[in-house]
């Protein structure tokens, strides 16, 4: 993985250490989560500080130093710079965080960053996280922003095989990548379960199904960045194994990481892919609901209009008879039909003649 030199043929620019009751010492203890020197595959020290850990890493060249930082100041990166000669570019993506997945050498060092995931049960939400690590011949740096990975886990399970650590940074780096792609299974998992509920709640017709489908999809286009680029980065390291020598062992340990890698990233993009179909299914029956409720209303309304033809449509023919009779009823003097003998049945047959005119008629337009 690394072109690794006898430990006396490599030399590192000489830091002074700052002084034990500095502020920068106090801060430094907030932000360093765990420094420790292996020799052989064994801790052989646990120092406080950063600067404890140069010195004594300094005395002891056949060692190897893991320092993990959590969110570290900008004093902390440039005074591991400064110690372990990395390159400024790499320290400037440390520090800013918010970096793609990418593998990037640097002489004899190696910068990668991750992105690690966990899902969130109460919330059933997908958190991620990023790791910056820097992987030296003789030194190990973890750089996180963010809960996750639990890299004590990683440490624990490393120092119970020193066989495996005592290959060096190399081994360190690959027991952290299968970390970080072994936390993607339960997201996975998560994920899986809430498109299953979501499925349930499409068909079952939840309104509130759209807003979680569109939160859930942006979680999946957050993870596709986190895992496509990690299968290619694997593939460059798996490309360098003849080059840089590495070790048969870690040779199976990455190949088994990138599978993983490339399993977990087809299950991502057939998330992303069911959650447009759903996506799609539920636009879909969102519309024909829409379309029922408009037909419904339509009907109702055809159903009223009718019913207020047949009020309307007798109204009329009620209407006439009181014309007739209204005037009729007048009783002015010079009506000449007041004294006319056959007034009477005049007025009546008058009055069944427009109702029933009027009648057939309202018949047939179909009012009645």
């Amino acid at each position: 993985m690394s072109d690794r030199r006898p430990r006396q043929a490599w030399r590192r620019p000489q830091a002074e250490p700052p002084a034990a009751a500095s502020p920068e010492a106090t801060e430094e203890r907030r932000s360093v989560v765990q420094a420790s020197l292996y020799r052989d595959g064994r801790r052989v020290s646990s120092p406080a500080t950063l600067a404890e850990t140069f010195r004594q890493l300094r005395e002891h060249p056949d060692g190897m130093a893991w320092i993990g930082l959590q969110r570290p100041t900008e004093e902390e990166l440039h005074s591991l710079a400064a110690e372990f000669d990395l390159h400024e570019l790499a320290v400037e993506d440390a520090m800013e965080a918010h970096q793609r997945p990418k593998l990037e050498r640097y002489g004899d060092t190696l910068f990668v960053v991750l992105r690690a995931a966990r899902y969130l049960d109460a919330q059933e939400e997908v958190e991620f996280g990023e790791l910056h690590i820097f992987v030296g011949p003789d030194f190990l740096i973890t750089v996180r922003h963010g809960a996750a990975p639990d890299l004590s886990t990683v440490r624990r399970r490393m120092e119970k095989d020193p066989e495996l650590l005592a290959l060096g940074p190399e081994a360190v780096l690959y027991a952290i990548l299968d970390a970080v792609v072994d936390g993607y299974a339960p997201v996975v998992a998560g994920v899986q379960n809430d498109i299953d509920e979501i499925e349930t709640e499409v068909f079952g017709g939840d309104p509130a199904v759209s807003r979680r489908i569109y939160e859930l999809s942006r979680e999946m286009v957050e993870f596709q960045r986190a895992t496509r680029p990690l299968v290619g980065m694997l593939h460059g390291l798996m490309a360098g194994f003849a080059k840089y020598g590495t070790d048969e062992e870690l040779q199976r340990y990455l190949r088994d990481v990138a599978d993983h890698v490339t399993h977990t990233s087809e299950r991502v993009d057939g998330f992303r892919q069911a959650l447009t179909d759903i996506l799609t299914v539920n636009a879909t029956l969102v519309t024909q609901q829409q379309n029922a409720e408009m037909r419904a209303l339509a009907e109702a309304g055809f159903e009223q209009n009718e019913e207020i033809k047949k009020i309307s449509s007798w109204a009329a023919i009620l209407f006439a008879p009181t014309l007739v009779g209204t005037i009729y009823g007048m009783n002015f003097d010079n009506m000449p039909e007041l004294h006319w003998a056959g007034g009477y049945p005049f007025a009546v047959v008058l009055m069944a003649v427009v109702c029933t005119s009027l009648y057939v008629v309202f018949k047939k337009k179909d009012w009645l």
